[in-house]
């Protein structure tokens, strides 16, 4: 780690719940996002401002930050339109997340926009949000890979960050939305994008498809990352990525920067590891489920 502070976005409140066939009431979301931040999260997606007819799953979500305590951390409301970002500015949410697209076949069907029209209303949400006083940032999804177009161009990427960047956002996300990249792929790319915005920080959004979570975070800290997204037990996924295995554990993610109970060096994140994995655990229950990251499986509680 060297010594560099990396900051965590738990996003299982989220990006972990928003594609599980079970939907999950208000009141257990809300205790999810407690725990996490019981466990030492201090700046999490709490919930995405969306119709539920669309994504059922994040139905409720005025009435998810209605019940967090708050200043007990940092909330991000994800919205994908001015109406969803009009929505998030009526709660106390923190700062409004937006994400655009890399590619045109993915953003169509996920957004029914264009990735130049995805990246038109981003600045637009940004200017609306910087108008209201609030923080705002943006992420671009399939940063290294479409599920239908295949490799992104990197330079496209880039030229979109340096936009959003001018746009105001305070911190520029690049997303593997298909867990698509290799360790090598996500230093270059992340080290195009810090170069090209700097002093403005780099976020990364990692998908553990094909087993390469941790290993393309700690490489993203390597091309000058400083803020990594984690799911508490790998929840999520995406679904145009068939078999997709969920996002970077936020448990394993922490094992593998030092942190833990027995503390670590640099920039260790310094989560309490048994409330992570005990909360990976009572996640499974409340899903229905028995997918778990490699740390669940190996981590007893109280070691």
């Amino acid at each position: 780690m060297g010594g560099t502070a990396i900051e965590l976005v738990e996003v299982s409140p989220r990006d972990g719940l928003q594609n599980e066939p079970r939907i999950l009431p208000v009141e257990i979301r809300a205790e999810l996002i407690e725990r996490a931040i019981a466990a030492g999260a201090s700046r999490l997606e709490v919930a995405s401002f969306v119709r539920p007819d669309a994504v059922p799953q994040m139905a409720g979500a005025e009435e998810v930050v209605d019940r967090l305590p708050p200043g007990a951390a940092r909330y991000i409301g994800l919205v994908l339109n001015k109406r969803g970002a009009l929505r998030a500015l009526e709660t106390q949410v923190d700062e409004i997340g937006f994400v655009c697209v890399a590619s045109d076949s993915f953003g169509m069907r996920n957004q029914r926009q264009s990735s130049a029209q995805s990246l038109e209303i981003a600045c637009d949400v940004l200017e609306l949000a910087g108008s209201e006083g609030r923080a705002a940032q943006a992420m671009i999804a399939v940063a290294w890979g479409c599920p239908f177009e295949g490799r992104v161009s990197r330079e496209h990427v880039v030229a979109m960050a340096r936009r959003l960047a001018a746009a105001g956002s305070h911190e520029i996300g690049l997303a593997d939305t298909i867990g698509i990249a290799r360790p090598e792929e996500v230093e270059h790319l992340t080290r195009m994008v810090v170069e090209a915005v700097g002093p403005v920080p780099v976020r990364v959004h990692l998908h553990d498809t094909r087993g390469m979570g941790v290993a393309n975070a700690l490489a993203a800290i390597r091309g000058g990352a400083r803020v990594i997204d984690a799911s508490i037990g790998g929840t999520g996924g995406c679904p145009f990525a068939p078999g997709a295995a969920g996002n970077l554990a936020t448990e394993d993610f922490v094992y593998a920067t030092g942190g833990g109970p027995d503390g670590g060096e640099g920039g260790a994140l310094l989560l309490d590891l048994d409330r992570l994995v005990d909360t990976a655990h009572w996640l499974n229950r409340q899903l229905g489920r028995e997918r778990t990251s490699a740390l669940a499986r190996t981590h007893r509680v109280g070691d």
